[in-house]
């Protein structure tokens, strides 16, 4: 039963009456013999962040777009995003290496147009800069498709978005919109398939997804948590979740999903007919187009618009697509899973062990869902995500092999007897299974790359700092073209202009805070005061919402008042936090200003400010503490630049 919607509007009724027409058309077109069979074609998307000086998320994606006359590029979700789209080409020769270059030289278009609006081009899965403050609605792209997508999903849920992630670190977080999805950015391959082949190459492809996930992980940071090695896998997900709470306690599939189990004898029409079963519209107005059936019948290929339209709205990482070209209809597999970065070259390597292991595994003579449990390989599918090379993967002789050893003794040859069996051009082969190799054998996935970059740098800087510190080294490496695996870890410069770094106060402000509830005892906010040197306790209800701030002073006074005396005499009732707090204390917002800050502490005469979310959760603190070392760095950097 698809999902439960509010109401259907006659343009909902109009779309899904098309919607089952394609289907009806797709099956003909199987069934006919009138889908192209060969030569099979790989293809792939490249996405990609806009970053501005500062490391920071830079919104000028339209701009940029219409200042430049290239048709493969294309807009995406939020403004600082941006879409390559690879021509499709035959799966031989020197295919991975020509795909490699035209990204190349996409990605470079990109990066000229987006210079004289003060932005670059990064790759990578998840921009380390990002925060909540970047997701609003202004920051989406102003296309009606996406303003109509965002309507859907928020009518659907009948609520915010939540993402609960668990890594090192522990993300719990709500959105009201649905640009958390824009965090993402991924490098999509595409692999044509013959209609015979689709079950078989299917299933393959989704046993190969594990440990290439597990050799390509690069986004392992979001909104300042380490959470999984590869983050996309688990904010993907909730971040495009329309299910309501009812469907979620059911067990109903999210649109992202690693599916419901082996793909069986009706291939395609089954994968499409599943998402038109399971997933409610969300568009409510189809593309004029003629009867397909009828388009059928004159001789032509339709173009299915509601189907692929609708098509784009479910995500599972290995996803069913259908489309036209040159007049032909085909069938693919769009591998949907992998990162962005570290480099085009990386990408393209992951992307070669994919094709390689997908098509090997389809020819062999036993298939792949009689050797595996689909169980097992979705659950190999999510340790890659969450632990990189270091996962256990399931594999066809029915043990569990560290993802790592398993590329190096299995995997890699496997993949290049199916490259080489497709007529890939040899070199091609070598050079990209090898950087596979490298990666492998150094174990510096991009992912890797950053976390050693972090553990490195320690905290002889701010969060934001070592976050920028993390991207303007992306941007240094991505220019010169090294792998990932060869990039050095990255280091905090004492030339790097720190000025951007300080500009908010979530760029600088305590988040390892030690706070109390209304009802504790005075005497335990003076022991934490004590124990951990604060000088500022913040006072928040069960479920963290901020009703008051003790100050140091506050508890100097109560004590010149004789308090530590007076709790001794049995009839004398102690102190509550409630007692002595400031209630309902001037706060701020992550994304303030921070000059915004400075004179809110000024007018209102107080040395800290509580930062709040939404609902007056706390999220950190800002203390004049924090503005004195920030202070102390911004002049020691301005006298030094005099100096010289």
């Amino acid at each position: 039963m698809a999902e439960d919607a509010p109401h259907a509007s006659a343009g909902e009724h109009a779309f899904v009456r098309a919607l089952l027409r394609d289907a009806q058309a797709l099956e003909r077109l199987v069934e006919s013999g009138l889908i192209e069979t060969t030569p099979i074609r790989i293809g792939a998307e490249q996405e990609m962040f806009l970053v501005d000086a500062a490391g920071q998320p830079a919104p000028v994606g339209p701009e940029l777009l219409a200042g430049v006359d290239e048709p493969l590029l294309t807009s995406e979700l939020a403004r600082f995003n941006l879409e390559a789209n690879g021509s499709p080409r035959v799966f031989a020769g020197r295919c991975l290496s020509e795909l490699e270059g035209e990204l190349a030289a996409l990605v470079e278009v990109a990066r000229a147009a987006a210079a004289p609006l003060g932005a670059d081009v990064l790759l990578t899965g998840i921009l380390p800069t990002l925060r909540r403050h970047h997701l609003g609605a202004s920051s989406m792209t102003p296309k009606a498709r996406y303003a109509e997508l965002t309507d859907a999903m928020r009518e659907l849920r009948g609520g915010a978005f939540h993402i609960r992630i668990e890594g090192v670190d522990e993300l719990d977080v709500s959105h009201d919109n649905v640009m958390l999805e824009s965090c993402n950015t991924s490098f999509q391959i595409h692999l044509q398939v013959a209609p015979a082949d689709f079950a078989r190459t299917y299933n393959a492809a989704q046993v190969a997804l594990a440990p290439v996930l597990a050799v390509s992980c690069n986004a392992p940071l979001f909104l300042g948590r380490r959470l999984w090695h590869e983050t996309r896998i688990a904010l993907f997900p909730d971040s495009t979740d329309s299910r309501s709470d009812t469907h979620r306690r059911r067990g109903f599939p999210s649109r992202v999903s690693f599916g419901r189990g082996w793909v069986g004898a009706d291939g395609a029409l089954e994968v499409f007919r599943e998402q038109i079963a399971r997933h409610r519209v969300l568009f409510r107005e189809p593309d004029p187009e003629d009867d397909p059936i009828a388009v059928i019948d004159r001789g032509d290929a339709p173009h299915l618009k509601a189907l692929c339209l609708h098509n784009g709205t479910v995500y599972p990482w290995n996803r069913a697509c259908y489309g036209v070209g040159d007049g032909k209809p085909h069938l693919r597999i769009e591998c949907r899973a992998l990162p962005s970065g570290p480099t085009i070259a990386d990408e393209v390597a992951g992307g070669a062990l994919w094709l390689g292991l997908t098509v090997a595994l389809r020819d062999r003579a036993e298939p792949v869902e009689q050797a595996l449990s689909f169980a097992d390989v979705e659950a190999s599918f999510l340790a890659a995500a969450q632990h990189g090379l270091s996962a256990p993967i399931s594999w066809l002789d029915g043990k569990a092999h560290l993802a790592a050893e398993l590329v190096t003794n299995e995997l890699i040859p496997l993949a290049r007897e199916g490259l080489l069996g497709h007529g890939v051009d040899p070199d091609d082969v070598e050079r990209y299974l090898g950087i596979v190799a490298d990666r492998t054998r150094t174990g510096q996935t991009g992912a890797r790359w950053m976390l050693d970059s972090l553990d490195d740098m320690g905290d002889r800087a701010t969060r934001a700092v070592r976050e920028r510190t993390l991207v303007r080294a992306m941007l240094a490496n991505q220019a010169t073209e090294a792998p990932g695996h060869a990039w050095p870890i990255a280091t905090i410069s004492e030339d790097d202009d720190w000025s951007g770094a300080f500009r908010r106060v979530e760029q600088f402000m305590t988040t390892d805070l030690f706070t109390v509830r209304p009802g504790d005892l005075i005497d335990l906010v003076a022991s934490v005061m004590d124990w951990k040197h604060v000088r500022h306790v913040p006072v928040e209800d069960d479920a963290g919402r901020l009703v008051g701030i003790i100050t140091h002073r506050a508890l100097l006074r109560l004590l010149a008042r004789g308090y530590g005396q007076k709790v001794k005499t049995p009839e004398k009732t102690p102190v509550t936090a409630a007692e002595l707090m400031v209630a309902s204390p001037v706060s701020v917002r992550p994304d303030t200003p921070t000059l915004e800050a400075i004179e809110l502490m000024r007018r209102h005469q107080v040395s800290a400010l509580p930062v709040v979310e939404d609902d007056d959760r706390l999220v950190g603190v800002v203390t004049e503490a924090d503005l004195i070392a920030v202070s102390a760095k911004l002049l020691e950097r301005f006298l030094a630049d005099e100096a010289t």
